[in-house]
């Protein structure tokens, strides 16, 4: 095994670590806590982030670019080749043997690896897939392990891929065809799609053998994602939202990431550089997405044509109540589950106390409240057994700017000016 200069090798990874921070299909987060000596572990190490799974357990990774050379010319995108920026790749011995350090002085549990394109798709999914490879059979080392894959690799590739790695995903980018075709025109939804049929074809029949072969091998146990950068061309709310219900339901993708377009480099097809990145719409694509995901919500009820941008204003399933007046106040004491979800303030763990408790009392204000529900704003949308006087104000001409008068949240941000994104 050659010898690795680690002075080098430093100058890499900050310079891949950093050019790695705009993909946030996994949560990142920064810390800058140092060991000072005597005390154990340093959360300051270059190109740690932090992933949060399904149980809500905080999974910290390695992230970092394979390389930040690349053959095509996005212009949203900080590696495209015709940018000024310092360029950098690391061997595949490289990454092992960072992921491996990384791993020992418990710095991480897992290693989030995604790459330029440089020569072309093969040449660079190879080199993702050894490292995958090498980690998992030589090093034996069973950490998570998240891949993207790279647009125009062959599906052989992929497939190999899907049995080292934990997740796989594919970035979509450009929400509509025709941003696409401006932004980045070497590139296809139709070529970006492609990965997202195969790894899904593969999960269905490894699932299958699964069923009659346990030692069936496994095959991206945690599924695919995927990444749309909103705010570089004129997409409204209405197409990202139906592109991402189109994911979930054709694909069977675990996650859609929405990450606001970061205005940093100067191209009369972008944003100009100083526009303010759109975090409160990045925040509301994201509570849509949480809509669709798990309160059976449809996209075409989140946003509707005449109306394509969600109310920056209110979250999405308080817009939607607001809108459709008709189907409240609902009634606590006999609606399904599926209504009582809809109503503003209601999540799901307080709905299902909700049908719980029912069958034993009759509920009030005062028993969702310790439920959990946010009784500041479904007091405007549901009847109790007890007198809500809230509900007269229904039928009010200017009900909605009412209830957000009504209900500003005591944690609302006072800060001025733009917000970091990382």
């Amino acid at each position: 095994m050659a010898t690795i200069n680690y002075d080098r090798l430093q100058g890499k990874l900050n310079i891949l670590a950093d050019a790695a921070k705009y993909d946030v299909s996994c949560s990142s987060s920064a810390g800058t806590r140092k060991n000072q000596g005597g005390g154990l572990g340093d959360a300051s190490a270059t190109g740690i982030c932090h992933s949060y799974t399904e149980d809500g357990r905080c999974v910290s990774l390695l992230k970092i670019l394979l390389t930040n050379h690349c053959i095509y010319d996005c212009a949203y995108c900080t590696s495209r080749k015709s940018n000024d920026t310092p360029r950098a790749a690391f061997s595949v011995e490289e990454v092992v043997d960072l992921t491996m350090q990384f791993y020992r002085r418990n710095y991480i549990e897992g290693l989030f690896l995604s790459s330029g394109i440089f020569k072309s798709g093969d040449y660079t999914m190879e080199r993702l897939v050894e490292v995958a490879k090498i980690l998992r059979t030589r090093e034996r080392f069973n950490g998570y392990i998240h891949l993207k894959t790279i647009p125009g690799a062959s599906k052989e590739l992929l497939l190999e891929a899907g049995l080292y790695a934990d997740r796989l995903s594919v970035n979509i980018e450009i929400p509509t065809k025709s941003g696409l075709a401006l932004l980045a025109p070497e590139k296809s939804h139709d070529e970006l799609k492609a990965p997202m049929e195969a790894v899904k074809e593969e999960i269905i029949t490894i699932r299958e053998s699964r069923k009659t072969h346990k030692k069936a091998p496994k095959f991206t146990p945690a599924g695919q994602t995927s990444q749309m950068i909103v705010g570089a061309s004129n997409e409204t709310d209405l197409q990202v939202i139906q592109l991402s219900s189109h994911f979930y339901k054709q694909y069977d993708l675990k996650r859609v990431y929405y990450s606001g377009y970061v205005p940093m480099l100067s191209d009369n097809r972008l944003p100009a550089i100083g526009t303010p990145v759109p975090m409160v719409r990045e925040n509301r694509l994201y509570q849509a997405d949480w809509l669709m995901r798990f309160y059976g919500f449809g996209a075409h009820e989140i946003v509707e044509p005449e109306s394509p941008f969600l109310d920056l204003d209110c979250d999405p399933k308080l817009a939607w109540a607001i809108r459709h007046r008709e189907h409240f106040p609902v009634n606590i004491q006999t609606a399904s589950y599926e209504m009582i979800v809809r109503i503003p303030g209601i999540g799901t763990k307080t709905a299902k106390k909700i049908v719980k408790a029912r069958k034993f009392n009759q509920l009030t204000l005062y028993h969702l409240k310790k439920m959990g529900a946010a009784v500041n704003r479904a007091k405007y949308f549901i009847a109790t057994t007890g007198k809500n006087e809230h509900l007269a104000h229904l039928t009010r001409d200017n009900f909605r700017q009412y209830v957000l008068a009504q209900t500003q949240t005591k944690y609302k941000d006072q800060r001025s000016g733009q917000l970091a994104l990382f």
